[in-house]
């Protein structure tokens, strides 16, 4: 089964910019949909974005116009650009992947069958 690894968190200041990566193995990434979640601290685990196999994306309100998701098929990859960061960005973020090809539910945890150990990323004022 697909084996996902997260890296690029770190530590920034606020309106700091960060790149998030998803290297994808065992199977290519152009037969799964993708999607970034995040866990603040103390909260529940929330989608961020997502793209389907076809190129399709999906962005949360919350995050929409300064976070931008993409893949590179032949990298076998996934990317989370993050712009003018927020402290309220602080979160562990996880890569995760499903088999549907389904554009609904895009942002929504159970629908998810595969998933990375996360990276961190903190923002401070």
């Amino acid at each position: 089964q697909v084996h996902l690894v997260e890296s690029g968190g770190g530590s920034v200041q606020a309106g700091e910019s960060l790149r998030l990566a998803c290297a994808v193995s065992r199977d290519p990434i152009s037969t799964y949909t993708m999607a970034w979640f995040r866990q603040p601290p103390g909260k529940e685990r929330e989608g961020v974005a997502a793209i389907s196999i076809g190129g399709f994306t999906r962005v949360a309100d919350s995050v929409k116009g300064r976070f931008n998701i993409s893949k590179d098929d032949a990298k076998n990859a996934l990317y989370l650009q993050m712009n003018t960061l927020e402290p309220d960005d602080t979160a562990m973020y996880y890569c995760a992947a499903r088999t549907s090809s389904t554009r609904i539910r895009l942002l929504v945890e159970d629908t998810y069958n595969f998933w990375g150990q996360g990276t961190q990323v903190t923002v401070s004022s």
